[in-house]
């Protein structure tokens, strides 16, 4: 290998390899190959990446891991193990592990952590130890098999215990030393008793977790009115609360047996078309105390269609009888002239041809009257200058 001494080579150009210290070593131009006269680099490219951040190729060392119910976990793959999506790996858990299927990997899981403000140097973020294997598998689907007739002995244990309360789901860790008991109730409830009950019974730890109804629905899962599996049970995460006001928003009746899903509460599609509707109602005139006033009598406002914007009437003397539909426009100018002191003759938009000539008469007659009096005005003003003068 040839080492080259560059503080030694003489320059290309002259203006910069003419020039020397007292050793007698060349100075240069000190532009670091930026000289304006490209002597000293020829043919030189300039670097348009420069300024962009070279990507870590390696991995995020973080997992997403998904266990009964849905519920997710973060933990660390020090070990550098290639996973893919739907691998069983068995994590680190309080005093033993457990066993759970990775959902998700890479960059997305830096994200989702961020979304929900973990740090990745929470200490609390345990690790994964290995791939499962089968004996880990034949132990887990032990465990799994234990839950159903422990869900139904537990339930009987709270009735003798006369506490109000609701077990809906049991989950067992792996390695079979512990179960989590999930549940719903009202109000605060004592289970020291209960603890000390289960315990004995099934010879594990207990953790005793509650749960609102929305979220037993999720872990439960079911099948609703419209024909497909639950959306809080498949791929909804965000259980916002639904409010009454949602559901007047869309004109559906208060019906509790239409717009409440199993949970018991106002169904969470209610919020998927919400904004649409929202928008919609922008051009929907608001008839005050839904009632119109015509010439027949009282007309009370039955329906409005929000997409069609077709509102329904009917006159209060006919009760449930027949309804007269009206566009929005057709209201907002029935509004218009109510407020003017008019009023229509009939729900039967034919008939306001008299009325709206009669508005166009008025209008006119109010121009030529507004015309007479700026004449008259300006004839005084010349009369008066002429007076002066």
């Amino acid at each position: 290998m040839i080492l080259l001494d560059l503080k030694k080579i003489d320059m290309a150009c002259s203006s910069c390899g003419t020039k020397k210290t007292q050793t007698g070593q060349v100075q240069g131009c000190q532009n670091n190959g930026s000289c304006g006269t490209s002597g000293c680099n020829k043919v030189n490219q300039f670097d348009w990446l420069s300024h962009l951040e070279i990507p870590d190729p390696t991995p995020f060392p973080f997992v997403e891991v998904k266990f009964k119910g849905g519920r997710k976990g973060y933990y660390r793959n020090e070990q550098g193990i290639d996973l893919q999506i739907g691998d069983y790996v068995v994590v680190e858990a309080l005093r033993g592990y457990h066993i759970g299927m990775v959902s998700l990997r890479g960059e997305l899981v830096r994200l989702q952590m961020k979304k929900l403000k973990l740090n990745t140097q929470d200490a609390n973020l345990t690790e994964i130890w290995r791939m499962a294997q089968a004996r880990d598998m034949e132990k887990f689907a032990e465990s799994r098999r234990r839950e159903l007739p422990t869900l139904y002995r537990s339930r009987q244990v709270v009735i003798e215990l006369n506490l109000n309360m609701k077990i809906s789901d049991v989950e067992f860790q792996a390695d079979g030393t512990k179960a989590t008991f999930y549940y719903s109730a009202d109000h605060r409830v004592d289970f020291r008793e209960l603890i000390k009950c289960l315990g004995m019974e099934f010879r594990v730890r207990i953790e005793m977790r509650q749960i609102n109804v929305r979220q037993e629905s999720a872990r439960i899962g079911g099948i609703g009115s419209c024909g497909r599996e639950l959306c809080c049970s498949t791929w909804l995460a965000d259980l916002k609360n639904i409010e009454p006001i949602i559901a007047r928003y869309q004109n559906l009746s208060i019906n509790a047996q239409k717009v409440t899903g199993q949970c018991g509460r106002l169904k969470c599609c209610l919020n998927y078309e919400l904004d649409t509707y929202l928008d919609a109602l922008h051009d929907i005139p608001q008839v005050p105390n839904e009632e119109l006033t015509t010439g027949l009598g009282i007309a009370r406002l039955q329906k409005t269609d929000i997409f069609k914007k077709i509102l329904w009437f009917s006159y209060q003397f006919e009760g449930d009888g027949d309804w007269y539909p009206l566009t929005a426009e057709q209201v907002t100018q029935a509004l218009q002239w109510q407020k003017e002191g008019l009023i229509i003759p009939s729900l039967q938009a034919d008939e306001w041809g008299l009325l709206e000539n009669a508005v166009s008469n008025k209008n006119e007659s109010g121009l030529n009257q507004k015309k007479e009096k700026s004449l008259n005005r300006n004839t005084r003003r010349q009369t008066d200058s002429q007076e002066y003068e």
